[in-house]
């Protein structure tokens, strides 16, 4: 009979070695299997401080060829150790008896694994961290260079329908379907793709997506919430330089360092509202840690929209699967440490440029504090002081930083250049792969903030390197470029199949809201300024713990401006933008999340502004067609769908405006599957 298990842990120091060698007489011989007991064990408990990023001991045992023999009894010998400055995992639970045992029938053995076993790469050796080169295209029947790489010698799947075209483009680029006229004298699928990237819808459409990853919203989170001041010129800064089509490379520059920059401008220093996106509590229950709260916040979402690092996991440690050190994160702090928020007590301030109110950090004084790596995160522990650098595993060499001027200490001028700077093997490959994923609804590595050991590979790194270096070199970072790279090709043109890139995908609820207005007719264009303040049902008022200062309503007609201009307040989402999926405004979003929940069925049935757009469509219906019916039919299908009714559809609809009343009809189409997917 097997004894009854104990564990190590839980017993007296005295009983622990009865306790092993009892397991080792009493288990019966098992048959130890490499793949399936030792190496999972070792991932899941080892590899973490023996493994490619960390080799504590110059030991590794994340492949069997790496274990060497002479390390086995050592090995054993710790891991059923009772001293606890000599135990191995120094962390969390021992091993227990039957994870011993194993390691023992194993090494007992002779450490069996399988000869084709695949040696982890160093992380120095990691594809992303790799400089960006550029492949040959592939020889191929197709010439545009993007089919070349996806298809080959293979054949492709045949153009989509004209029509599906024209509306896949048009919310693809601008969140908003083509109207009657655009659709009438559609002829040229690429004569359209260059009009929609000289329209100012493009900004505001992909602007949101840039807003996502930059952790946006009006208000600092919190119980208070209080609205930042101006926050929205940060939100038109990213609209307008999208539609001026800024390079890429400047865009980050701005929006790091645009204070420091030798030409800023007022929009430059405008940008710098990146760095103070993030919540913010104005009674923290600790000054000193929430003061590192906000600098972790910038670290953080620094290094995952421009680089796609995780860098945030070292700020207590190095980092655990990432070659990462709490030295690097540091380094960082060292940076953004010289910015002060303009504050007075709880009350946030901005601060003038040029006699404008712009939400942003500064730095009081040319000269830096002190930073010191803070031991185990605490800011109470000081380690070693450390200066501003850039992540050791990315720069064989570090740049240099410029020294001070007479205004700031330059040192995010430092970071900026290098990061926009073609050196930097991670910078075109990230925002490449964001645009890529927003065309085809999964980027060519899905992990889009995460580029790092942990993240996926690419399912095309040939093509993903030949993209960035074209984007660099040949477009000269422009993103417009890029979207009419993508767009020309029959790999975003081709008809959607189980097995093509692109994927059935909802539409954002951004683009949902906007498509409603535009059908019923009553979008509002006009562009920029405060942020407009949707309705708020009572019941999610009811909810609010502060409901007389949630905020008033804006009037009909300016409430029906697009969607990225609705005020977006972190304690209380627009119950129909929190439904369906509004990107997390806490941290950086790398993908909109796309659930399937009952509410969002009773949201767009039964909400209050999609039965208003209702009526609002059944009114523009009767004003543009008249009385007919099948007339009213045609024109709805045509406003919402960019197609005729068929014969079925036309014989349903006919027969339900005869027990129904027109805006009815109308919310059953706004309500449909093909109205809020692309197709």
């Amino acid at each position: 009979m097997r004894p009854p298990e104990l564990h190590p842990s839980t017993c007296p120091p005295s009983a622990l070695c009865a306790v092993l060698c009892l397991s080792v007489f009493a288990l019966p011989a098992m048959a130890v299997d490499y793949v399936k007991d030792i190496k999972p064990l070792l991932k899941e408990r080892c590899v973490s401080c023996h493994g490619t990023v960390k080799q504590k001991g110059d030991l590794r045992l994340d492949a069997g060829a790496l274990i060497q023999k002479d390390v086995h009894h050592e090995l054993l010998k710790r891991i059923a150790s009772t001293d606890e400055d000599e135990r191995m995992p120094p962390e969390g639970k021992r091993l227990s008896a039957e994870q011993i045992e194993l390691l023992r029938q194993w090494t007992a053995a002779g450490a069996p694994f399988p000869k084709d076993e695949v040696i982890p790469k160093k992380p120095s050796e990691h594809w992303s961290f790799q400089p960006v080169r550029r492949p040959d295209v592939p020889a191929s029947a197709f010439t545009h260079p993007i089919d070349a790489f996806v298809f080959g010698r293979h054949e492709a799947a045949p153009k989509a329908d004209a029509q599906v075209l024209l509306r896949r483009v048009h919310l693809d680029l601008t969140g908003l379907p083509p109207t009657l006229q655009e659709q009438e004298r559609f002829s040229d699928i690429n004569t359209v793709i260059d009009d929609l990237l000289t329209r100012p819808e493009y900004g505001e459409r992909w602007a949101r997506h840039w807003l996502d990853v930059v952790r946006y919203a009006d208000s600092n989170g919190y119980e208070r919430d209080a609205e930042k001041p101006f926050v929205w010129r940060y939100r038109d800064y990213v609209i307008d330089s999208l539609n001026q089509d800024k390079a890429f490379n400047r865009f980050v520059l701005e929006q790091l360092a645009g204070d420091e920059l030798p030409d800023r401008s007022l929009a430059s220093v405008i940008a710098t509202g990146f760095l103070r996106l993030g919540h913010w509590d104005d009674e923290p229950a600790d000054s000193v840690a929430d003061r590192y709260d906000q600098l972790d916040d910038i670290v953080s979402t620094t290094g995952q929209a421009f680089l796609g690092l995780t860098i945030g996991c070292a700020r207590c440690h190095d980092h655990k699967f990432e070659p990462l050190s709490t030295r690097d994160y540091y380094s960082l702090v060292a940076v953004f440490n010289p910015l002060q928020r303009p504050a007075k007590g709880r009350k946030e301030l901005t601060f003038p440029i040029d006699s404008t109110e712009v939400y942003a950090f500064h730095e009081p004084s040319a000269k830096a504090p002190e930073t010191h790596v803070l031991v185990r995160g605490s800011p109470t522990r000081f380690g070693d002081l450390v200066g501003p650098a850039v992540p050791a595993i990315l720069a064989r060499q570090q740049p240099e930083f410029p020294g001070a001027n007479d205004a700031t200490t330059r040192r995010r001028l430092g970071l900026a250049q290098w990061i926009a700077s073609e050196q930097n093997p991670l910078t075109a490959r990230v925002i490449v792969n964001r645009i890529w994923q927003q065309h085809f609804g999964q980027g060519l590595v899905t992990t889009a903030n995460d580029f790092g050991l942990m993240g996926s590979a690419p399912s095309q790194p040939e093509l993903l390197d030949w993209l960035s270096h074209w984007f660099m070199h040949d477009a000269s970072w422009s993103l417009k470029k890029l979207h009419r790279l993508i767009l020309t090709s029959r790999a975003w043109q081709m008809s959607k199949t189980p097995d093509s890139l692109m994927r059935y995908r909802r539409l954002e609820v951004e683009a949902i809201r906007d498509s409603m207005l535009a059908v019923s007719g009553q979008l509002n264009s006009r562009r920029f300024g405060p942020a407009m303040k949707p309705g708020i049902p009572k019941a999610a008022l009811e909810a609010n713990t502060d409901k007389e200062k949630v905020w008033q309503p804006s009037d009909e007609r300016e409430a029906s401006r697009r969607s990225i201009y609705a005020f977006i307040k972190r304690g209380l989402v627009v119950p129909m933008l929190e439904t369906l999926d509004l990107a997390d405004t806490v941290s950086s979003c790398p993908q909109r999340q796309v659930t399937t929940v009952a509410p969002q069925a009773l949201s767009l049935f039964n909400g209050e502004f999609v039965n208003q757009q209702a009526r609002h469509f059944a009114e523009r219906l009767k004003r543009e067609a008249g009385d007919d019916a099948e007339k009213q039919i045609s024109l709805a299908w045509k406003l919402a769908l960019c197609r005729e009714p068929s014969r079925e559809e036309m014989a349903k609809m006919r027969a339900f405006l005869q027990e129904q009343p027109l805006e009815q009809a109308c919310r059953v189409i706004l309500n449909l599957n093909e109205f809020v997917y692309p197709e």
